[in-house]
């Protein structure tokens, strides 16, 4: 079963790592997005526009994670449908999500939700850094490596 990479992309800051490293290994890259998103002219990557509704792009990655599959988003209930489904996941600071991590993911970003619901001021996530990049890079590099060494592509 081919390695295939599922973008989750319209907030996605590390789109060009990702093209770099799965144009090395061979894998094809589907960009996902709301709208149109400017993509290398390459046959390898795939972008893939889906209707204007807010699940319409998490739905779509969503059918298709499974194993050999690597899921690069942000979103966690995404990423914890994918991981249900046998799917590598990625955020883009080089976090892998895991059964038990998107679990915790999950029940913080409810009680986040909670908290600014009652009008309390949580601020927002980190500023995304060099230092995040560089994870994300090492992380896709290890996880492309790993699925290969264990036949999923």
């Amino acid at each position: 079963m081919p390695i295939e990479i599922f973008v989750d992309a319209d907030a996605c800051p590390v789109k060009d790592e990702i093209y770099r490293v799965a144009q090395r290994y061979g894998v094809k890259v589907y960009v996902v997005a709301n709208s149109f998103l400017r993509v290398p002219r390459e046959d390898s990557i795939e972008p893939i526009v889906v209707g204007a509704d807010s699940d319409a792009a998490d739905d779509w990655i969503a059918a298709r994670a499974g194993p050999g599959a690597i899921v690069v988003t942000s979103d966690i209930p995404l990423a914890s449908r994918c991981v249900k489904a046998g799917a590598e996941v990625l955020a883009s600071t080089g976090k892998r999500f895991t059964e038990s991590s998107v679990g915790m993911a999950l029940a913080n970003r409810d009680l986040m939700d909670h908290l600014r619901a009652g009008g309390e001021i949580t601020g927002g996530p980190k500023p995304f850094s060099p230092r995040d990049r560089s994870n994300f890079l090492g992380a896709l590099d290890n996880t492309i490596v790993r699925l290969k060494r264990t036949g999923s592509g």
